[in-house]
């Protein structure tokens, strides 16, 4: 068996409103966010080889060619960005397939690609993960992958306690995803195991607070070479 990992990415205005306080201006944030998407997705490309990952999808509204951007000079006062850094365009590598955004809110659009992915791969289990781990480490999430139940469905507890990185479901099981506030507990009341599971597979960014907690462990180099310092 293999596991399907299938990672959301949001663009434009709506990402990671909480973030927004850690940069001065929009196209600042914008280009941070894109930098923790790419970190997050480089570290499970990371793993393209392992026999336990059939495929990395990314479930979006925007078509990859829109992926793109340029990171600029400095942010006065709150960023310190690295001087012309050009960040790769998101046109994903051949690796990573570009699902369609269902529709209907995060958790209805993560269902309808579980279920694809499900119908393609009828022998393969789901992974949902949130696409803000800049501290991700490809061996944290082969370990987390090791311990998936192959029947049923798994989570990720974040550091905060209440929500959720990773949600996986084995062959046949319908992946019922209720990400947000307090998904941990709903996951867990909805049958799904809890998985032991390291602080970088723990630490997603919603706001400058967790940014800095990620930065304590150690980012990804897009987003390390973005943020020198917060002030």
């Amino acid at each position: 068996m293999q596991w399907r990992v299938v990672v959301p990415i949001k663009h434009g205005a709506p990402a990671k409103t909480r973030l927004r306080p850690a940069t001065r201006e929009q196209a600042h944030h914008a280009e941070l966010v894109r930098a923790i998407q790419l970190d997050t997705l480089g570290a499970v490309l990371a793993l393209r080889t392992h026999p336990l990952l059939g495929g990395l999808f990314v479930v979006s509204g925007q078509a990859s060619g829109q992926m793109t951007g340029q990171l600029s000079g400095q942010v006065p006062g709150q960023l310190s960005v690295h001087p012309a850094m050009a960040l790769p365009a998101m046109a994903l590598p051949a690796e990573i397939e570009v699902l369609p955004d269902a529709g209907g809110g995060l958790n209805p659009a993560l269902a309808a690609a579980a279920a694809e992915l499900a119908r393609r791969f009828p022998g393969d289990g789901v992974v949902a993960m949130v696409g803000d781990l800049p501290a991700l480490r490809a061996a944290d999430l082969l370990a987390v992958l090791h311990q998936a139940p192959a029947a049923g469905r798994g989570f990720v507890r974040d550091a905060d306690g209440s929500g959720t990185t990773l949600l996986t479901a084995g062959p046949g099981t319908p992946l019922a995803p209720l990400f947000g506030p307090g998904s941990a507990q709903r996951h867990l009341d909805s049958g799904a195991r809890e998985l032991d599971a390291a602080a970088s597979l723990r630490c997603d960014v919603d706001s400058a607070a967790d940014l800095h907690r990620c930065l304590q462990l150690g980012v990804g180099m897009l987003t390390s070479q973005l943020v020198a310092h917060l002030v």
